[in-house]
């Protein structure tokens, strides 16, 4: 594959993206969704979501939104 991948994940916060990953199977994109949160959700404002970029839909998002 060139570029990046299908599945986008995004670190945001403060409304300001920290991190970006992009990986061709969901399942990777998932299981670094979950770590993310782990390790960067003490993060002042953090949002971590997880985007299929091919279809545009919204996979995973945390916090859920209200």
């Amino acid at each position: 594959m060139t570029g990046p991948g299908r599945y986008h994940l995004l670190l945001a916060a403060g409304g300001r993206p920290v991190l970006h990953g992009w990986w061709g199977r969901e399942k990777t994109g998932r299981e670094k969704f979950r770590r993310w949160i782990g390790e960067c959700g003490s993060m002042p404002g953090a949002r971590v979501t997880l985007t299929d970029e091919t279809t545009g839909e919204t996979l995973a998002s945390w916090p859920d939104p209200q």
